[in-house]
């Protein structure tokens, strides 16, 4: 059986960082936004509860692993909305330079 030549499987899903969960005047750092391409309702948001998100940045020198790409992962909490958006805890809180940046939401694991 011959190899076909085809692209790798793309196992994530983008997403754009909106900002912190707050309220009128409290701000709560722990939690944030996130809105998925393609996710536009409060139904399509359940798929995704439990995934892994993946924020990546560069750093200048080269780490443990001789990579200069830095991952900081989180995961998917529950829905923010009705518009599909998600709340999400990092194991470090995002800083706020990546308000309005993009996170790679993973299609992993899987609760099928």
């Amino acid at each position: 059986m011959a190899k076909q030549n085809t692209q790798p499987v793309r196992l994530y899903v983008n997403g754009a960082i909106l900002g912190y969960k707050r309220g009128l005047r409290n701000q709560y750092n722990h939690t944030s936004l996130i809105k998925i391409k393609g996710v536009d309702s409060k139904e399509e948001t359940a798929f995704y509860l439990g995934k892994r998100i993946a924020y990546i940045t560069k750093a200048s020198t080269p780490g443990k692993d001789g990579s200069k790409f830095r991952v900081n992962w989180g995961r998917v909490c529950r829905s923010h909305g009705s518009n599909g958006v998600v709340k999400c805890k990092f194991a470090r809180d995002l800083p706020p330079q990546s308000i309005g940046g993009r996170v790679r939401v993973m299609l992993y694991p899987s609760r099928v």
